[in-house]
């Protein structure tokens, strides 16, 4: 497969105020992401998850090493526009993309900046709206709506712009369950049907299982990587970091610690049921 974001020795210092100095981030992080893939990126509060997520997309620059989207090199001012146009970035509170008061006219706000000719526009809102579920209500006012609905709309107003990758960073952490389930479902159709790369900066463990890879960060670099069965079997490495594997895992996981012999890669409630059974038989 052909790489979609390419993270080569990235380094990136937040300036400090006045004279103070300032806070490094990255020193030298190396990443690449296939195009089609669907990776969910997790780490503690100040590990750089969302300092990542915004290089990707062109919102801050190296300091040092570099970042390549889709090819392009982000510190060349010649492909922001190619760049923003192909990696979509959704935040996590939806009330600060959402732009107009009508729901069709939010998510035409972008292919309209694009200079996307109107019937090309009419077109694009149609096909987002249907994709992530909101099409009835796209005569509807926005700030009505409920928060994983309103998220939906934001989702809709990137794919819109038909970008190849979208970064969602923590884009479910102001809603509710249904909100969640709402927005993951939205997620997995998009990478599945679409085949859109899918960058997922999460502080859900059950969200990141869904994804395809999972990248753990940790102090500016990378704590683990891989398949989530084989990231969130590393407990331990969790642990040390300030993170929790899934609740399935780490309940195997303590009753391990009584003596029992459960393989600490059942992710799913039926997975994790199906393994205690067959353990209480023998």
């Amino acid at each position: 497969m052909s790489i979609a974001i390419n993270v080569s020795h990235l380094a990136y210092t937040y300036p400090g105020a006045d004279s103070a100095p300032g806070v490094v981030v990255f020193e030298d992080l190396n990443l690449s992401v296939e195009e089609g893939s669907f990776v969910a990126v997790l780490g503690g509060n100040g590990c750089g998850k969302s300092t990542l997520a915004k290089h990707f997309n062109s919102i801050l620059l190296p300091v040092g090493g570099t970042v390549h989207v889709f090819g392009l090199n982000t510190v060349d001012e010649e492909n922001l526009i190619n760049i923003r146009r192909m990696t979509g970035m959704v935040f996590q509170n939806p009330d600060n993309q959402i732009v107009a008061n009508v729901v069709e006219e939010d998510v035409a706000f972008g292919p309209e900046n694009l200079g996307v000719a109107s019937p090309e526009i009419r077109r694009r809102v149609d096909s987002a709206l249907k994709q992530v579920g909101m099409y009835e209500y796209r005569e509807h006012a926005p700030h009505l709506l409920s928060g994983g609905q309103k998220q939906r709309v934001a989702i809709a107003g990137i794919i819109a712009m038909e970008p190849k990758c979208i970064v969602l960073d923590e884009p479910t952490a102001m809603l509710d369950p249904k909100g969640r389930r709402e927005v993951m479902d939205t997620i997995l159709r998009l990478n599945r049907e679409k085949g859109i790369t899918v960058i997922l900066i999460t502080h859900h463990m059950d969200e990141a299982a869904q994804a395809q890879r999972v990248v753990v960060l940790h102090k500016g670099k990378v704590a683990a990587d891989g398949a989530p069965k084989q990231v969130f079997s590393q407990v331990e490495l969790l642990h040390r970091i300030g993170l929790a594997a899934p609740e399935t895992v780490e309940l195997c996981y303590e009753l391990n610690k009584l003596g029992a012999d459960l393989p600490l890669d059942r992710l799913s409630p039926e997975e994790c049921a199906q393994t205690l059974l067959e353990h209480m038989k023998v």
